[in-house]
């Protein structure tokens, strides 16, 4: 027989996907795992339990969660719901304001942030800035353009055909003005045109052809012209898709009826879209034009301007931008998701994003090689992980991509580019996880549990999710506080011990078996780890494999429940030889265990050995190390 020992020293490829369960020969294959869940992927290579879901708050309904942040000691987390923004500071709510997006829309909904204030747009309402005028204090008001004697600075265009002129009955005052064609509706009253260069606003829509305005700016003169235009964003029109900031310009990308139209305000001067004479200072406006539809579906500051299309992804490039050096480049023809926002982000100088597919996660990166960005898929051995991803965001702290699925699980990517570690993992929780939100330090969840919708955040202090925690000075065996949790089996933490037995919450509350001063109540979840196949070399394939013994070294585990051969059991930890002690808290082991191996495996395509877990103690394994028999 023959014996194999077979070291793995890190999991920096994480979950990988079964089709490559014949290409042993892959650095993937050597670093990957054939199941990880709810599990964290460190950067160094071990895998740690994830941290525990603490609850925050229920609300109204489905929603959004966004993130405001205004310095590192003031940070906000904003959620969207019905017509409704509720304000979260240190994880209470503070300010609740109405907003104009039913539920079913908030998911187009656009925002980007400067200094204290917040611009969120959608393609179908009035765009809004939510400013914050104290610590508590915001307010959301309508974008109000520059104007200035009256003249509001706003983008323009010609929705009607180049041919379709407009008469004025006079050049001052009240008039009317008739075109040649069928080009105005109701929605039109309380808009602006502009006339041969100047402005004049409608006062009520008379007929599909005649509407009566006021002249703002006198006319030049009362003769029929195809010198005309009216504002971009309407509710006619529709109003701005995206938006962000670059070169101390606001950059608007498409609206609903101009999908693939770029505007840049003047430099300095955020919400003035005057075009002038084309000075270097002053505004900037064309579209993306080639041989694909371009639906702007994001727009991103990085080293340059990027813009991600429902088809493409381009550049704006120019030092400065100005309206003689702008220059628009297409880079790669991948393409962004288009029923929802998904928003990129930025992690190590690459701007991450969702492509059109939902599939694929993709790294937008300039390089100095090529001279150009490139679109590398982030998931290529990992392909079922992210699948229909609905919502992102980063995690700096973890270095961790939190990516939400359409089926209620969530992802999370460990990538570390300076390593090459794109390390996914999958995530399971009792629930419907719909938002993700990364303020400052802190990841939050949208989860939806029985109908209930909550807000809950990633807590490294428990071990299990929407979880609450209390303390007493006088003994107890009944807590209350816990209606969010009605009618869940959950399990208990009393004065830092697990408890056997799980517990219905009833009114609210549960009664445990005897009393304690301290208590962690929850739901408990499982994290799992499995290796892949050994990768076994020509002359040995086909052949039964026994696992002889398994060392694993952990590090600050309390817990571990392992399978080689004879079903899922507690593994003994002691720390330097010392007996167990009952009903104490476990204790945090750091080092090698030992485990003996029973059982042939027929099937080569099956794990040596599994860690599950529920228990809400912590575990992380660095590496494990087993020696293999191989039947001749």
């Amino acid at each position: 027989m023959t014996r194999v020992r077979q070291v793995k020293s890190n999991f920096t490829a994480g979950e990988i996907s079964q089709e490559l369960l014949g290409r042993g020969d892959l650095v993937a294959y050597q670093n990957g795992a054939a199941k990880l869940r709810n599990l964290f992927i460190h950067p160094t290579g071990g895998v740690t339990r994830r941290d525990g879901l603490r609850y925050i708050d229920s609300i109204s309904g489905n929603g959004r969660l966004i993130p405001f942040e205004f310095n590192a000691q003031q940070t906000y987390l904003l959620v969207l719901t019905s017509n409704q923004i509720d304000i979260y500071f240190n994880d209470v709510k503070i300010s609740t304001l109405s907003s104009p997006w039913p539920a079913n829309d908030i998911n187009q909904v656009v925002w980007t942030q400067s200094a204290d204030t917040l611009l969120l747009v959608h393609p179908d309402y009035p765009p809004k800035t939510l400013v914050r005028n104290g610590l508590e204090q915001f307010v959301l008001e309508d974008w109000v353009f520059f104007a200035d004697d009256n003249i509001i600075y706003q983008p323009f265009y010609k929705f009607a055909d180049s041919s379709v002129t407009l008469t004025p009955s006079g050049t001052t005052g009240n008039i009317t003005l008739t075109a040649s064609s069928d080009i105005f509706s109701p929605g039109h009253a309380g808009t602006r045109l502009q006339v041969a260069g100047k402005q004049v606003e409608i006062n009520s829509y008379d007929s599909p052809t005649v509407v009566s305005v006021t002249v703002i700016e006198d006319l030049p003169d009362a003769s029929s012209t195809i010198d005309w235009f009216e504002q971009a964003y309407s509710a006619v029109r529709g109003y701005p898709t995206t938006v962000t900031f670059h070169q101390d310009r606001l950059v608007i990308g498409g609206s609903r009826d101009l999908p693939n139209r770029l505007w840049f305000s003047k430099s300095g001067d955020l919400f003035n879209f005057d075009l002038g004479t084309g000075l270097d200072d002053e505004g900037i406006e064309f579209a993306i034009l080639s041989d694909q539809v371009n639906a702007i579906r994001g727009v991103f500051s990085g080293r340059h301007l990027q813009i991600f299309t429902s088809g493409a992804e381009w550049i704006v490039t120019g030092t400065p931008l100005t309206p003689t050096s702008v220059q628009l480049n297409r880079q790669t023809r991948v393409g962004s998701v288009i029923n929802r926002y998904v928003p990129p982000v930025t992690v190590d100088g690459a701007t991450v994003f969702v492509a059109e597919n939902s599939q694929e996660i993709r790294e937008f990166l300039y390089t100095d090689i090529e001279q150009a960005y490139t679109a590398i898929d982030l998931a290529l051995a990992s392909r079922h992980i992210p699948n229909n991803i609905i919502d992102q965001d980063y995690d700096q702290y973890r270095r961790l991509i939190f990516a939400v699925r359409a089926d209620g699980k969530f992802a999370t990517m460990t990538f570390y580019r300076a390593e090459r570690v794109r390390a996914w993992t999958l995530h399971e929780t009792d629930g419907h996880v719909h938002s993700i939100s990364v303020v400052g330090q802190n990841a939050y969840l949208l989860v939806e549990r029985d109908g209930v919708f909550q807000i809950e955040k990633f807590d490294d202090t428990v071990q299990l999710d929407s979880t609450l925690s209390g303390e007493s000075a006088l003994a107890k065996a009944t807590w209350s506080g816990l209606s969010h949790l009605e009618g869940k089996q959950v399990t208990v933490v009393a004065d830092d011990v697990a408890l056997d037995d799980t517990y219905l919450v009833t009114d609210g509350s549960i009664t445990l078996n005897s009393a304690v001063n301290k208590v962690i109540v929850g739901l408990s979840y499982m994290h799992i780890l499995e290796p892949l196949p050994l990768a076994l070399n020509e002359g040995s394939a086909g052949r039964k494999i026994r696992l002889i013994e398994g060392i694993f070294r952990v590090y600050k585990t309390q817990a571990l429940r392992l399978d080689v051969g004879q079903g899922l059991k507690d593994v003994p930890l002691k720390q330097f030889g010392e007996d167990e002690i009952l009903n104490a808290p476990p204790l945090a082991i750091s080092g090698d265990v030992r485990v003996r191996g029973l059982g042939w495996l027929k099937d080569g395509t099956e794990s040596f050995w599994q860690i599950a877990q529920d228990l809400p103690y912590k575990f992380t394994l660095l590496s494990a190390a087993v020696e293999i028999k191989v039947n001749d």
